[in-house]
């Protein structure tokens, strides 16, 4: 076998592999966590992978778009279709790492990205920090704000980091106890 033929070879096995994960997945997923799947059953190299990745939102077999602020990708009904027809291609050995490493790598992207934070430098003195929250790949709490310094920006990231689920809640009930608050202070004021 020529070493062109065991390129075309190795390919095929990738993308039907990107496939059969996106299968698996069956939900919209970040470009970077799919390559950290990826790479963990067969390791490839990041350019690599984008190729591979290009090659089939190319075909139509799978949807990339962006969503907060971050490209992810979705295997489509034809991606489904040429994944059944092409699954053959896949080595035995292959899926099995792919069915166990899945298990684990899913589970651990599902913990790391429930709590998100980053900061983005506007300039050397100003930078914008990001808090969120996602479950189910919705966001469903996120904060901005402004940070004078870099180390500012990043305290707040470790903080949000290591404390969200100590912060996240007291931010909450601050927002739903605040409307009391301010009732029983303007009904004070208003007996005076």
């Amino acid at each position: 076998m020529s070493s062109n033929s065991d390129a075309t070879t190795t390919l095929a096995e990738n993308k039907v592999l990107i496939l059969y994960i996106l299968t698996r997945v069956s939900r919209d997923i970040k470009q970077d966590d799919l390559f950290k799947i990826i790479t963990s059953i067969n390791d490839i190299n990041y350019f690599y992978f984008k190729q591979i990745l290009t090659d089939l939102i190319d075909s139509k077999l799978v949807g990339s778009y962006t969503k907060e602020e971050e490209p992810v990708v979705r295997i489509t009904s034809e991606g489904k279709n040429a994944y059944i027809l092409t699954k053959d291609v896949l080595p035995g050995i292959l899926k099995l790492k792919a069915d166990n490493k899945f298990k684990e790598e899913f589970k651990n992207l599902a913990e790391e990205s429930s709590v998100v934070a980053e900061f983005i430098p506007k300039n050397e003195n100003d930078y914008t920090v990001k808090c969120k929250i996602i479950e189910n790949n919705e966001t469903v709490f996120e904060v901005r704000t402004f940070a004078g310094s870099r180390q500012r920006a990043k305290k707040i990231v470790d903080n949000w980091k290591e404390y969200a689920n100590h912060i996240y809640p007291k931010i909450l009930d601050l927002l739903l106890n605040s409307e009391d608050d301010n009732n029983v202070e303007s009904n004070n004021v208003d007996k005076n």
